[in-house]
C-alpha cells in the first residue's frame, strides 16, 4: 500500500502526537505511523513547565487537561537531617499564564492528545506499524513500515520527522551520531495510587541522602511517584523487584494496605544528543534528538519544546513561503537549549547521586550554609534559544509573555483572545499602523496579527504583565514568533517595520 501526505511522523509518543496536532490545525495532511499497536497504560513523564503548558494551549486541548493536573512550583531538596539544601522555582505566577510546573499523569495526557488528534480529518495514525526503511530522494521523503498483519505500507511525504525515541531508527536513517556524556545511574521508578488522601509537604523533593537517594513527587493527581537510587554493590535484578518497591515506600507509610502499586521499572538515567538533527527532508525530535536526567524535568519539555519549533517552520516551507536557512535553524536554535538544559539536569543530579556519607556531609556544609543567605527559591536557569530566526532587541530569543488580557467583553489569555501565531504588540499604539501596506499584507498573510495591549488600546491589560514586560525590556513594540519566542524588539514604535522586514528576510533567506 503507497500513502502520501504532507509530513510523515515515525512515533506517536506526547512530542509526534503534538507535532501532528500542530500541523494538522494548519491544514496539512499529516501521517503518523507507530510502532505498538496499543497506547502505553502506565506512567512515565510526570511533569511540564509553564511554556509547555503554552504549548499544549496551542494544541487546543489546555481546557481539556484543566483540572487533570496540579501545581507543583516548589521543589525542594533537603539533606538526612532534613536541612534544606536548595529550593527551586517561583511561588508567583510564570511568564506564561500557567502554573511554573504541572504534575501529571502521562496516558491520561496521551489519551486526550489522540482524541485532539482524531478530531482532524486530515490527520490519520497507524498503530502496530514497525519502520524498516527511510530514505530522502531529494524531493520526498519516504517511509516505508511493516503493518500489523504483515502488510506493507510506504509513505510518501515532503518531510519525514522521526519523533520514535532513543531508540530512533530515523536517526539512524539520517546519520547522526549519539553523544553520551557518560552520565549513568541507575534508578528504580516507583508509581502509587494512595487510597487515602494524604497531604505531601513538601509536595515535590529530593531526599539528598546517601544511604538511599530519594525522589518524592507527585504523579498527577491522586498519584504519588518515588524514584530510589541503586546503590554500589546492590545488583539491578534485586531492586527491580515488586517487594523490593513495598520494602523501599515501607519507611514513608505506604504499603499494600493503603496503596495500589502502578509500575516499578528500572531505569538508567542517561545524557545523550544526537550531533544531526536534520537531513534534507528527515527530521528527528524529542527522545531521537536527546536524552537527559530527570531532575530538572525536561525530558518531556524539551521534545514538546521541539515540536513547537519545527511545526511553524515546516508550515512556512510546506507553503513555499520558507527556504533552507529557516528549515536548518530548527536545530541552530534548539540543539544548544536542549545540551544546556541537559547539562543543567547533570549538575542537579550530581547533587543527589551522592552515595558516600563523607562527600554528601561536604556537600551538606556547603550547601546549607548557601541556603542560609538566600531570600527566595532559585529560579532554574534556562537560556535563550540558540541562533537562528531572530534580530536583535532586548529579550531577542527569550519567551514573551501571555497574561490575562481583556478585548470587549472577552477577558482571557492572550492566545485565546486575540489569537496566536506571529503576533506585533505594543504598549504606546497599533504595530500595524507603522507598517508600509505591502510589507503589513505581507505579515498578515502569515498569518500575523497585532495589538495595542494598553489602558486606551483595544486589547486591555488588566493585570499589568505586559506593562512590566515592556517596562523591564526598554521595549515599545516586540514581535512575538509562534512559538512564543521574542523574534526581535524595538524601543520606538516605528520600530515594527523594520522587525517585520527582518522577519521577511529571515524566512525567505534561500527561497528559490
Amino acid at each position: 500500500m503507497r500513502e502520501t501526505a504532507d509530513v510523515a511522523i515515525v512515533g506517536y509518543g506526547p512530542v509526534g502526537a503534538a507535532l501532528a496536532i500542530l500541523l494538522g490545525q494548519r491544514g496539512w495532511r499529516v501521517r503518523v505511523l507507530e510502532r505498538w499497536p496499543e497506547p502505553y497504560p502506565l506512567p512515565r513523564a510526570v511533569h511540564f513547565d509553564h511554556e509547555i503548558a503554552r504549548v499544549l494551549q496551542a494544541a487546543g486541548v489546555a481546557d481539556t487537561l484543566a483540572g487533570r493536573t496540579e501545581p507543583g512550583s516548589i521543589y525542594e531538596w533537603r539533606n538526612a537531617r532534613g536541612e534544606t539544601l536548595l529550593r527551586i522555582g517561583r511561588e508567583h505566577a510564570s511568564i506564561s499564564g500557567f502554573p511554573e510546573s504541572n504534575m501529571f499523569h502521562q496516558p491520561e495526557l496521551e489519551s486526550i492528545l489522540d482524541a485532539r488528534v482524531h478530531a482532524l480529518t486530515n490527520v490519520s495514525v497507524r498503530r502496530g506499524c514497525e519502520v524498516t526503511q527511510v530514505w530522502d530522494d531529494g524531493a520526498h521523503a519516504h517511509v516505508v513500515a511493516s503493518g500489523p498483519d504483515g502488510d506493507g505500507l510506504e509513505v510518501e511525504a515532503r518531510y519525514a520527522v522521526g519523533c520514535d525515541g532513543a531508540q530512533s531508527f530515523v536517526r539512524g536513517a539520517l546519520g547522526a551520531g549519539w553523544h553520551d556524556l557518560g552520565f549513568h545511574f541507575d534508578w528504580l521508578v516507583v508509581d502509587v495510587v494512595p487510597g487515602v488522601r494524604r497531604e505531601w509537604a513538601p509536595q515535590n523533593w529530593q531526599l539528598c541522602d546517601p544511604a538511599r537517594p530519594t525522589t518524592i513527587v507527585s504523579g498527577g493527581p491522586g498519584r504519588r511517584r518515588w524514584e530510589f537510587m541503586r546503590l554500589p554493590g546492590e545488583t539491578r535484578e534485586e531492586l527491580d523487584r515488586e517487594e523490593s518497591a513495598w520494602r523501599l515506600l515501607a519507611p514513608w507509610g505506604i504499603d499494600p494496605g493503603n496503596a495500589k502499586l502502578e509500575r516499578h521499572a528500572l531505569y538508567t538515567f542517561r545524557a545523550c544528543w544526537a550531533d544531526r538533527w536534520r537531513r534534507g527532508r528527515l527530521f528527528v525530535a524529542g527522545d531521537a534528538a536527546h536524552l537527559m536526567p530527570p531532575f530538572a524535568g525536561q525530558g518531556l519539555c524539551a521534545g514538546l519544546r521541539d515540536a513547537a519549533n519545527l511545526a511553524w517552520k515546516l508550515d512556512l516551507a510546506l507553503a513555499g513561503r520558507a527556504g533552507d536557512a529557516l528549515l536548518d535553524s530548527y536545530e541552530s536554535e534548539r540543539a544548544p537549549h536542549v545540551q544546556r538544559a541537559t547539562l543543567l539536569s547533570i549538575s542537579l543530579g550530581r547533587v543527589i547521586c551522592v552515595a558516600d556519607p563523607a562527600e554528601a556531609d561536604l556537600r551538606d556544609r556547603q550547601m546549607v550554609a548557601e541556603q542560609a543567605t538566600r531570600q527566595s527559591p532559585v529560579s532554574a536557569p534556562f537560556p535563550p534559544l540558540g541562533p537562528g530566526c531572530f534580530a536583535d532587541g532586548a529579550g531577542a530569543r527569550t519567551l514573551f509573555v501571555q497574561d490575562r488580557v481583556r478585548r470587549g467583553e472577552k477577558t482571557g489569555l492572550f492566545d485565546d483572545v486575540v489569537g496566536r501565531g506571529f503576533a506585533l504588540v505594543s504598549p504606546v499604539g497599533d504595530p500595524a499602523a507603522a507598517l508600509d501596506p505591502e510589507l503589513r499584507a505581507w505579515f498578515e498573510s502569515l498569518p500575523g496579527i497585532s495589538a495595542h495591549i494598553a489602558p486606551d488600546g483595544a486589547v486591555e491589560d488588566p493585570a499589568g504583565g505586559y506593562a512590566r514586560w515592556f517596562a523591564e525590556h526598554g521595549a515599545a513594540v516586540v514581535l512575538q514568533r509562534p512559538d512564543f519566542h521574542v523574534f526581535g524588539s524595538a524601543p520606538a514604535l516605528e520600530g515594527a517595520s523594520e522587525l517585520v522586514a527582518a522577519l521577511r528576510k529571515q524566512i525567505e533567506r534561500g527561497l528559490a
